[in-house]
């Protein structure tokens, strides 16, 4: 088994596998209206989301945490859905108001990270709340229809997949606003806290 501290256990290249993931995914939404590559960006896409499952569990199943991986695994959740939001507004699968709920998801995942910065910083951490599980678990699966796009329509009927996609989109954006406050205000009142202490 390999070493607790090594940056190549098994969690580790899970993450590394996930940043890898990204540019392929990229690359293969370039081509909207081919079947066969929005498949194939879908099997990738999906198999680097499950990524995020696992290398967390086996990290702590394993006690094989490491410094590598508590910084690259939330750069590597940002860096896929980011990318892959911002593909399917190039390619028009996320158009119209609907681009909207693509920057509130944007805009959360910026603020965070900011605010876990500083918090590491003063050596605070904000627990993930389950709402925001939910948020991350519905977000993806949005993305997932999304990419999967008119691709889908072999499955459902016609349009169906791109709509159930859109629709999943917003209720996460719902969830990314809810959430993004809550976290917000344990991340401000920790801030306060740090400049009100002589």
């Amino acid at each position: 088994m390999p070493q607790r501290r090594s940056p190549f256990n098994l969690p580790n290249v899970l993450t590394y596998a996930r940043i890898g993931a990204v540019p392929v995914v990229v690359g293969l939404l370039f081509w909207p209206d081919d079947a066969l590559l929005r498949w194939l960006a879908f099997g990738i896409y999906a198999a680097a989301a499950i990524t995020d499952f696992f290398d967390g569990y086996l990290a702590r199943m394993w006690s094989q945490q490491s410094s590598m991986g508590r910084i690259l695994d939330p750069i590597a959740d940002k860096l896929l859905i980011g990318a892959v939001l911002m593909m399917l507004v190039y390619n028009g699968a996320i158009r119209s108001w609907a681009v909207w709920a693509a920057i509130v998801i944007l805009c959360r995942e910026m603020l965070v990270s900011g605010l876990r910065e500083f918090l590491a910083e003063v050596h605070v951490s904000v627990p993930v709340s389950q709402l925001a599980k939910w948020k991350t678990t519905v977000q993806i699966l949005a993305l997932g229809f999304l990419v999967t796009g008119h691709a889908g329509d072999a499955l459902l009927p016609a349009g169906m997949t791109q709509l159930i996609g859109l629709i999943l989109l917003w209720i996460a954006a719902l969830f990314t606003l809810y959430t993004g406050y809550d976290y917000f205000k344990a991340g401000i009142r920790h801030v306060l806290e740090v400049d009100e202490k002589p």
